[in-house]
């Protein structure tokens, strides 16, 4: 039975959202660079705190990241997370935070104080997704939702979870994570994808251009709808660019119940395999 998410009454405090983007690739930095839009909105609807927003991601710019990622030749040899949120920063007059690190389950272990409130994961590893899944169970225990992106060639998903932790108990109409939903992404031992393309035409074959837009662009959206209106009808959507179909993710725990089960007979088969 579907039913509507309400937004946690207590993450619209006197202070910004505190918001922590992990990956400044094509998904991260099509997210940061729309949060903006976003904060500005939620000042306008009366939060006159905002977001605050930091970007985690120890890569530097390289050549091929021009092709699909808002960097320039200048660019190359930086820190993708410094480029992108001075950018921010300059045009939008905006204190936000660039972390060029890697991130790991303890990254903030000794920053309680600065435990993000929604963490946005857009990473293309297993072990960066189990780290992120790890975390929630030590340094950012107090994280209210974590809004994971995965994509690939053609096709791509965001979907809108609470972490089980010291800020979200078990109960029916918690929204379930991606690692609940579809537990194989946090599996390392299926193998992970293959590596970044080394160039700029083999980086445009292994992935049609705008999938990371459409799908930064339309979980924007949804964030937006729960921090203006305080409740959501779905947490998440599946995009096909080849068919050009959009499918939301219906906040409806007999479906999550039906779609882990689905997964739990499909995951053996693949480990035979």
């Amino acid at each position: 039975m579907r039913i509507e998410h309400t937004l946690s009454p207590d993450l619209l405090q006197n202070r910004p959202i505190r918001v922590l983007v992990i990956g400044a690739g094509g998904t991260g930095s099509a997210v940061v660079m729309g949060l903006p839009y976003l904060d500005q909105a939620m000042r306008v609807w009366g939060h006159r705190d905002g977001l605050a927003v930091a970007l985690m991601d120890a890569d530097t710019v390289s050549e091929t990241n021009c092709v699909r990622q808002p960097f320039s030749a200048s660019d190359i040899g930086q820190s993708k997370a410094t480029v992108l949120i001075n950018r921010i920063n300059m045009f939008w007059g905006t204190h936000w935070q660039a972390v060029p690190n890697q991130f790991h389950a303890r990254s903030f272990e000794r920053s309680y104080d600065r435990c993000p409130d929604l963490v946005i994961g857009c990473v293309d590893t297993r072990a960066a997704r189990r780290a992120i899944e790890d975390s929630f169970a030590h340094a950012m225990n107090r994280t209210c939702y974590w809004l994971d992106f995965g994509n690939n060639a053609a096709s791509g998903q965001y979907i809108l979870g609470q972490p089980l932790n010291a800020r979200n108990r078990r109960k029916a109409e918690r929204l379930r994570t991606v690692s609940e939903l579809y537990p194989e992404i946090l599996d390392q031992r299926v193998g992970e994808d293959p590596l970044p393309s080394c160039s700029a035409i083999e980086a445009l074959d292994r992935q049609e251009p705008f999938i990371n837009q459409t799908l930064a662009t339309s979980a924007l959206a949804m964030l937006a709808q729960l921090f203006r209106y305080g409740k959501l009808s779905h947490h998440g959507a599946f995009f096909n660019a080849k068919t050009g179909q959009m499918c939301a993710l219906p906040v409806d725990p007999a479906l999550w119940r039906k779609v882990r089960m689905r997964t739990k007979r499909a995951i053996p088969a693949k480990r035979r395999h």
